[in-house]
């Protein structure tokens, strides 16, 4: 049975870049989320697991939880703001993360409706001449 030579790393499936993307998408997605427990915890009085609840539903646009409400002006305030930084936050992690994946997707399907559309032209050249 053959082996792999020593000294040589196995390669990743995944590129060095995406891993990088990863680490940059996710620090920046725990720290809203981070921000937002504290805050809530702070201004409402909440645990730290309420708190964690709440902005993971208001950063992935859910909503606020119907168990949990806002009874304080600043807590309503400071939940309003954090909607609208932690959604964005979110999607663009997000596209950050996948944004080279989904330009390659975008690339092929072009390319592809370039070929079909070619096809489409020549059948039509082949019925007109013919």
């Amino acid at each position: 049975m053959s082996q792999a030579p020593q000294g040589k790393p196995k390669r990743s499936r995944m590129p060095r870049a995406f891993w990088k993307r990863a680490v940059y998408s996710l620090a920046l997605i725990v720290a809203v989320e981070v921000a937002g427990m504290v805050g809530m915890h702070q201004i409402e009085g909440w645990s730290y697991l309420d708190a964690f609840y709440f902005t993971s539903f208001i950063a992935t646009g859910q909503g606020p939880p119907s168990n949990l409400v806002v009874n304080d002006a600043a807590g309503k305030i400071f939940s309003s703001v954090l909607a609208f930084v932690s959604v964005g936050t979110v999607i663009t992690a997000l596209l950050f993360l996948f944004g080279p994946f989904l330009g390659q997707v975008i690339r092929a399907g072009e390319e592809k409706v370039g070929e079909l559309e070619k096809e489409i032209e020549r059948r039509e050249g082949r019925r007109e001449s013919g």
